[in-house]
């Protein structure tokens, strides 16, 4: 059985998905080591037997549905 872990290293807009080149949104560690970064679309293309392997997953794909916070301009 995995588990979902939460880490206090967030993913940055230069981490990119291992597969395609997109912007990583979740973070695999293997358990026969290795990490692997995945974008949300190939996350969950491979996600079943990743967990189904004991893999550690960091997932931040609810970021995508999140707008920014509007900024207000400093006069």
């Amino acid at each position: 059985m995995a588990t979902t872990t939460q880490s206090t290293t967030t993913l940055k807009a230069t981490d990119r998905c291992d597969r395609c080149g997109a912007q990583a949104y979740v973070r695999v560690a293997l358990p026969t080591g290795g990490e692997l970064l995945f974008c949300g679309h190939h996350f969950r293309d491979h996600e079943a037997p990743l967990r189904q392997s004991g893999a550690s997953i960091l997932d931040e794909t609810d970021r995508l549905a999140k707008r920014p916070e509007p900024v207000e301009d400093a006069e």
